[in-house]
């Protein structure tokens, strides 16, 4: 259970070392895919994206994970306070150790931090969302934050050369960094609508349904028909628009980085073609990509860093 605390503790914190292998420890063990990707970027940056990695997932675990009802406005805000410590260089618990590491050596702001803990005081007061411009606030706070963190660890460096037909590439992919994280999102609530639904909540937008002629009661009894087939065929559409828009920052990062940035892409976004495989049946069968899909995912995302 996530605890939170005031003041620093007292007793004595793990060593860097140790604070940096608790926290491959926990990517590796929740979020494989992202963690093989990790895995080809340089050791400096792929121990400070373990690190706030693990910060968002304790962030996402006070209002999902397993002591969520106790959960309330001021354990968010207490945990803010935990944040604010950590970027005046106090370690309060011992994963803090590696996130203040990692702002020592990155130049991190705080603002994509605190939009992050903002998107958890959204899922505390609300469970439904009347249109997309309300989820995209959401999916922003929740995920496209994580794109703004990890583009500053990775680096920007725009190639050398360029082709004459390619569009030029942004100098600083802040646009291109969110989308990918919106797209993300936007994955993970196609794939979990089951999930979600059994604790009582709809992320996609109510007008979606509307337009479709699909309604709350139909998703929470599990439909799965022609008009789901429709909703879904055009969320799914929305998605990739984002993970399109997404691939256009992708040159503008280091060279070390575009490797692992493509391939976290092209395998997360297989999902959606396993939504697909499964005819959009996301109520009993949950949507994954198998490991040997995700190895032949490798060459393509070397392939497509090495050639922009």
């Amino acid at each position: 259970m996530l605890q939170l605390t005031e003041t620093p503790q007292t007793r004595i914190l793990a060593s860097l070392d140790e604070a940096y292998e608790t926290c491959r420890q926990i990517t590796s063990k929740y979020s494989k895919s992202f963690y093989l990707a990790t895995l080809l970027m340089s050791e400096e940056q792929r121990r400070a994206i373990w690190a706030i990695y693990v910060w968002c997932r304790r962030t996402d675990e006070l209002v999902d994970g397993p002591a969520a009802k106790f959960t309330t406005q001021d354990t968010l805000n207490k945990w803010e306070r935990q944040l604010e410590s950590n970027f005046a260089g106090i370690a309060v618990d011992d994963e803090d150790v590696a996130l203040v590491h990692t702002l020592e050596r990155f130049p991190l702001e705080i603002q994509p931090f605190r939009d992050m803990i903002d998107g958890q005081r959204m899922d505390l007061v609300r469970d439904r969302y009347q249109t997309f411009d309300e989820l995209l606030l959401y999916c922003y706070r929740v995920a496209g934050t994580v794109g703004l963190m990890s583009t500053v660890v990775m680096g920007v460096e725009p190639p050398r050369t360029q082709a004459p037909w390619d569009a030029p590439a942004p100098d600083a992919p802040i646009d291109e960094a969110i989308a990918l994280g919106i797209a993300n999102q936007l994955t993970n609530i196609l794939r979990d609508v089951g999930e979600d639904a059994r604790r009582g909540r709809i992320y996609l937008p109510l007008e979606d349904l509307a337009l479709f002629d699909y309604t709350e009661d139909d998703l929470m009894n599990g439909v799965v028909d022609d008009r789901w087939r429709s909703l879904m065929k055009f969320e799914i559409q929305r998605a990739r628009k984002y993970y399109v828009e997404a691939e256009r920052g992708i040159r503008a990062l280091s060279r070390s980085a575009r490797w692992p940035v493509w391939s976290s892409l092209l395998v997360y976004s297989k999902i959606l073609d396993a939504i697909e495989a499964n005819q959009y049946d996301v109520f009993s069968q949950r949507a994954y990509v198998s490991n040997t899909r995700k190895m032949i995912c490798l060459p393509s995302a070397w392939f497509r860093a090495n050639v922009s």
